[in-house]
């Protein structure tokens, strides 16, 4: 009785908890049946989702064309590895989806994997003590192609799997690497989707074209997850990345690159800056730089990561001559056989010395000021004929002091120093004012283009694949014309004579050999040391370059090249900037079959007979007439000659003659095939041979006797060759046999 009233309490309190939670229940059932909502997500739309199920389309990244054509950077498919490690991963004992054997599993695969074997084991056993459901192997494991792919997939091991992503691949390698730029993944945080992105250069910078957008298919299934008829599919199609063709050229660019390894090889310099271009339309051909980087692996990135050729300026030197020649020449105020006292040139806050600390070379020319590379010549010039407010008005006419708008990313504009009379006198000479490279070139189109300065060009044309259509197209741009096609003519006529002239400077730049006519101007800049503020000195502490172009007459090509305190051991300092100049320039001119300007005719003559002659007799026959003789035997008398007597032939061929003695195998290395047919002629020899144009190598060395021969094989090849086609087909091995009648 007296427990009643406690326990008729506590039912009320129950039943009034239990009555409100119905009543909010209710109340919540209410709601969501009427609103449709929870939590700002629309119930209908997240109970599809449970019946519907998403793929997705990949979309290709635009591909980085050359300007034939040749890929740059492209997709490509490739595989990550996997190994699952999760023994919750297997359903069937006898069919296992996780790693079993981890010892085997590291040996197998350390026979496809760029990992050494022990290093997989640890990765492998790790993941198991840490109880990780799988392991990746960093960049051993990615980026597999089709082929490694099978192999790992032949070993039937366990656990081990492979995901399928989009790689950037650069066919080339190190090919303008800080142009083309790279790419990485980023990771979108809200749907852990990634996309790949540019990181630097054009990759980077024409990002918005290059990038892909991934489609899907979207099915919607019942509950035992088979497609619900009727309801059809929502398909959102992929978007693949605009294709960009450039202005590059892949053989000029393997050019430079080629002669840029060479001399950093040899010379070890701080850094090397050059490029190539066409002068008439402003198209870079070619741009490179020392350090470089590989832009898939990205070996090297971290010792540069700008494009010096446009995010970087120097003091230029004597290049910047050229461009105080143009103006004076244009204002009608260069007295070229006017002299002065070259030496030294004392003005207010300093004193400006010729290079050969001062010496000079006593009274010269203008003229030859220019040809030897006075600064006391060209200050002159610049204070007495031409006028500081005249010089600094080309120097803005000519794009020193702005962008050239390239569209590479990052550019810089040039800074004019020219506040003090001494700072407008150095920057006539190069010296203070510092300049980027490209826009070198900029202003030394105007004089490769008859006044005509033209921008440069890196982008040619972009293509939409999605609609199969060319979207833009790069016309050639006139920036400005600050001199006149009589005044460019003259220049590089006197450019020419810095190249030709006993007094020039840029002697070592001619391509005479290969029948073109250089013009151009060399420089040597002094580099400023920022925390000791002063410039250096010593051998080799300065960029050396030279700005120059051919032929003199009608420009195809214009080049820069700079190198930056190279290691020089006593050599001339000019040599580094030459060996990679000479051989792109001349290279690049004969790849594209621009004719040599200086084509000298051969002179032809007929063999003389030196049959029965001594070997003595003979060479000094041959030489009166200019022909090359192969002696085919150790005696002294000569029996047999091919070609025979009174065969036309032009100066300089080789005749062979064969004497009384035993017949020893020749030096055959840089016979044409010509040569060679002229001595199986005389010995009757059976050989194979492969390729043509020239022997490049022999099987059995020179001073064997013949009789000891065995297989006989030589390999000849083209001029060149390593830059042919790669489409052309391989050469055939032929065997050489022919029948030689007297007379032919």
């Amino acid at each position: 009785m007296n427990q009643q009233p406690n326990m008729t309490k506590g039912a009320a309190f129950l039943f009034a908890g239990f009555g409100l939670l119905f009543l909010i229940l209710i109340i919540r059932f209410a709601f969501l049946q009427i609103g449709g909502q929870t939590d700002g997500r629309v119930l209908a739309v997240e109970a599809e989702k449970n019946y519907r199920t998403s793929s997705v389309i990949e979309a290709n990244r635009g591909s980085i064309l050359d300007r034939n054509g040749e890929p740059i950077a492209v997709n490509a498919s490739s595989f990550r590895l996997v190994a699952v490690l999760a023994e919750q991963a297997t359903e069937d004992e006898d069919e296992p989806r996780h790693v079993v054997d981890p010892e085997k599993t590291a040996s197998e695969l350390a026979t496809v994997l760029d990992m050494e074997e022990s290093a997989i084991l640890e990765q492998l056993k790790d993941g198991i003590s840490r109880d990780r459901y799988q392991v990746e192997f960093g960049n051993a494991g990615r980026r597999l192609s089709q082929t490694e792919k099978e192999k790992i997939e032949s070993m039937n091991l366990p656990g081990v799997l492979f995901q399928r992503e989009q790689q950037r691949f650069y066919p080339n390698g190190v090919f303008a690497s800080h142009v083309i730029g790279y790419t990485s993944y980023v990771t979108n945080e809200d749907d852990g989707t990634t996309t790949m992105v540019g990181e630097l250069g054009l990759e980077k910078s024409l990002n918005d074209l290059l990038k892909a957008t991934d489609g899907k298919v979207v099915e919607r299934e019942d509950y035992y997850g088979l497609p619900l008829f009727g309801d059809g599919q929502e398909i959102t199609p992929a978007i693949d990345g605009k294709n960009v063709t450039l202005t590059l050229d892949k053989k000029i660019q393997t050019f430079l690159e080629d002669a840029m390894n060479r001399v950093d090889e040899k010379y070890k310099p701080k850094r090397m800056m050059a490029i190539v271009a066409d002068p008439k339309t402003g198209e870079i051909l070619a741009m490179g730089q020392r350090p470089s980087f590989h832009p898939a692996t990205r070996v090297g990135l971290e010792d540069s990561w700008y494009n010096e050729n446009v995010e970087s300026r120097f003091e230029p030197g004597s290049t910047m001559k050229s461009f105080t020649l143009a103006a004076a020449i244009n204002e009608g105020k260069f007295p070229a056989n006017e002299t002065f006292l070259s030496g030294s040139l004392r003005v207010p806050g300093g004193v400006i010395n010729d290079y050969n600390e001062g010496v000079g070379w006593g009274p010269i020319t203008f003229l030859e000021g220019i040809q030897r590379s006075s600064n006391v010549g060209i200050s002159l010039i610049a204070r007495d004929q031409l006028g500081y407010d005249n010089l600094y008005r080309y120097l803005q006419e000519f794009g020193f002091d702005q962008v050239t708008g390239i569209g590479l990313p990052g550019e810089i504009p040039g800074r004019i120093q020219y506040e003090w009379e001494l700072e407008k006198l150095n920057t006539a000479f190069g010296q203070g004012t510092s300049v980027t490279p490209i826009q070198q070139i900029q202003a030394f189109t105007a004089i490769a283009n008859d006044g005509k300065m033209m921008k440069p060009q890196i982008v040619k044309e972009v293509f939409d694949p999605n609609k199969e259509e060319v979207v833009t197209t790069s016309e050639p741009v006139v920036v400005n014309e600050p001199i006149t096609a009589e005044t460019a003519k003259e220049v590089r006529d006197i450019l020419e004579t810095v190249v030709t002239s006993a007094n020039g400077t840029g002697n070592i730049y001619s391509l005479k050999d290969a029948g073109y006519d250089v013009f151009g101007k060399t420089g040597t800049a002094q580099i400023y040391d920022n925390e000791k503020q002063e410039y250096l000195s010593g051998e080799g502490n300065y960029i050396y370059s030279f700005l120059g172009g051919a032929p003199v007459d009608d420009p195809k090509l214009i080049m820069l090249v700079a190198v930056q305190q190279p290691e020089l051991n006593g050599e001339y300092s000019s040599n580094p900037v030459a060996q990679i100049f000479k051989p792109v320039m001349s290279n690049s001119l004969s790849y594209l079959n621009i004719k040599p300007s200086d084509i000298k005719k051969t002179k032809s003559d007929q063999v003389p007979n030196v049959k029965g002659k001594s070997v003595k007799e003979a060479i000094d026959v041959m030489d009166k007439v200019g022909f090359q003789l192969n002696v085919v035997g150790s005696g002294s008398n000569i029996t047999e000659q091919m070609p025979v007597a009174g065969t036309e032939l032009m100066a300089g061929e080789r005749v062979l003659v064969k004497t009384d003695g035993d017949i020893l195998i020749p030096d055959l290395i840089g016979w044409s095939f010509q040569d060679v047919m002229k001595w199986i002629a005389l010995t009757n020899v059976e050989l194979n041979a492969a390729g043509s144009g020239y022997v490049v190598d022999q099987s059995v060395p020179a001073g064997t006797p013949l009789e000891e021969t065995g297989p006989f094989v030589i390999n000849f090849q083209r001029p060149y060759e390593s830059f042919r086609d790669e489409n052309m087909p391989e050469t055939e091995e032929v065997e050489i046999n022919p029948v030689v009648e007297e007379g032919t």
